[in-house]
């Protein structure tokens, strides 16, 4: 099996086997399994209302999957996108109590340029960590994470808290002007444009320009990146850099797309679930479109699902969940060959046979 048969294969199969484990789990639960597969795609792909849903939930997903993807290309797993997204909501919700804005386009741009300039920050500090004072950029980003959510917890119940909102904390909500709307009168808003057009901008930048070959030569070979004279670790900090900017980009879109102002729903395990979506994806910015587009389905799929069968909203976490450990298994079965095992598995009979040592009748008839 060649590279792109299996960088499509393998995902294809622990998706499908996601499917089916998950079916058996449901079916313990006294719920039809073929009926849950049904409902799961025609909640994600039904219909139109399912498909602007689908699509409302995969914006997010694209922007912090490519904050996994591309500190990835340069050899670091990113897991903490969760806080970048998290501060990039706060980030362009607390623009408006530093500085008037406009109540135009220019001031949407202002807001999540500040959403990204908040995660691109937080995630460079996780690639300084590691470069300069050697600790695991996996257990920083993720423990950053927690303290990002901290803070945006302290300052959306206190300093930032608007005086109206009573039994849900907040932030005052953004003008009327500065906030992203849908996309040619659709539910589904411009956030959508930005996931692609990020994705598109990624993948041509690691496969036509200098830096972005630079990144992946790091990611792929330190050893010939410092032979070859790179900066590794400003590359390293810029690529998490660039990974949290995308992550703190899909806080800002939530906040003005969605939520119009900083608050607990913001904490949706959006920057979790775009881990899921980069494995998957193979750290490939173009083929995280296709796949949070498949995971936002999901996701768009729970509240069907508690409707029709009582199953949990949540419920769904659990297929990410399994679908997240069967793409990691997969990875065992890219450097195996399957004609060889194969081969060996239907040749082994024939040759027991031929080393099977000959009857005593023989033998004696050769003796004699």
């Amino acid at each position: 099996m060649n590279s792109l048969a299996k960088d499509i294969g393998l995902p294809v199969a622990a998706i499908a086997a996601a499917l089916l484990l998950f079916g058996v789990f449901v079916g313990f639960a006294g719920v039809d399994p073929v009926e849950v597969w049904t409902l799961l795609f025609k909640g994600a792909f039904g219909d139109w209302f399912s498909w602007q849903n689908t699509l409302q939930r995969a914006a997010p997903l694209m922007l912090t999957a490519l904050c996994v993807a591309i500190p990835a290309r340069a050899g670091l797993v990113i897991i903490g996108g969760e806080g970048a997204l998290v501060l990039g909501g706060l980030g362009c919700a607390a623009l408006p109590y530093l500085m008037p804005l406009p109540g135009n386009a220019l001031g949407t741009v202002l807001v999540c340029a500040a959403g990204a300039v908040c995660g691109a920050l937080w995630i460079a500090l996780a690639g300084w960590l590691r470069q300069y004072r050697g600790i695991n950029e996996t257990i920083s980003s993720l423990l950053l994470a927690y303290v990002a959510i901290g803070l945006f917890k302290h300052l959306v119940e206190g300093a930032l808290r608007d005086p109206a909102s009573l039994n849900k904390p907040s932030t005052l909500p953004l003008d009327e002007g500065i906030r992203i709307t849908g996309m040619m009168g659709s539910d589904v808003h411009w956030g959508l444009a930005i996931g692609v057009a990020a994705c598109l901008l990624f993948w041509v930048w690691l496969r036509a320009t200098a830096s972005g070959f630079s990144v992946r030569v790091v990611g792929g070979n330190p050893r010939t990146a410092q032979l070859m004279g790179l900066p590794a670790s400003r590359l390293i900090i810029a690529a998490c850099a660039l990974g949290g900017a995308c992550a703190g980009l899909a806080g800002a879109v939530e906040v003005a797309a969605v939520h119009t102002n900083a608050n607990a729903s913001l904490i949706a395990s959006y920057g979790y679930a775009g881990i899921l979506v980069a494995f998957m994806a193979r750290h490939n910015p173009l083929a995280i479109i296709p796949v949070a587009i498949l995971f936002g389905g999901f996701g768009a799929a729970g509240s069907l699902l508690q409707r029709r069968v009582g199953l949990p909203d949540a419920s769904v976490l659990v297929l990410q969940g399994i679908a997240f450990v069967l793409i990691l298994a997969s990875e065992a079965l890219r450097n195996v060959d399957g004609k060889v095992v194969l081969g060996k598995l239907f040749s082994r009979p024939y040759e027991e046979l031929e080393q099977r040592p000959p009857p005593a009748a023989a033998l004696k008839g050769a003796a004699t």
